[in-house]
């Protein structure tokens, strides 16, 4: 008998994710502004074309991340919050799953920046 079961490509198992993350623009909205909370971030900006469908833009004053973590979290699973089973019972974050990114980057063009910007204002 030929063998018929097959793992999926990652790609392939991203987009299934996808569909269960990511049903609609404000599906991905919320998992970002989640993100940036989640990163204590006091000041969110959000900026949507087209109702979400041309862009989606957050930009957040979050603790942000290392270039490798900026990196990583695009992979499937890949998470700050858990390191052990018994983390699940004691999370008090919003996004937890680390499949968020990954999913939204397998359906969507995504571009992640870093800018820092430092403000001295001079009273008079």
């Amino acid at each position: 008998m030929a063998d018929i079961i097959r793992l999926l490509s990652e790609n392939v198992a991203n987009q299934i994710a996808a569909g269960e993350v990511i049903q609609r623009p404000a599906s991905a909205v919320k998992e970002m502004l989640e993100n940036a909370m989640d990163a204590g971030a006091s000041r969110v900006q959000l900026i949507l074309l087209d109702a979400g469908k041309t862009l989606i833009q957050v930009i957040d004053d979050g603790s942000g991340m290392s270039e490798t973590d900026a990196r990583l979290c695009f992979d499937r699973h890949a998470t700050s919050k858990i390191r052990k089973i018994d983390d699940l019972f004691t999370l008090h974050t919003m996004g937890f799953r680390g499949e968020a990114l990954a999913s939204i980057a397998s359906v969507a063009q995504v571009e992640m920046k870093h800018v820092v910007l430092n403000l001295n204002l001079v009273s008079g």
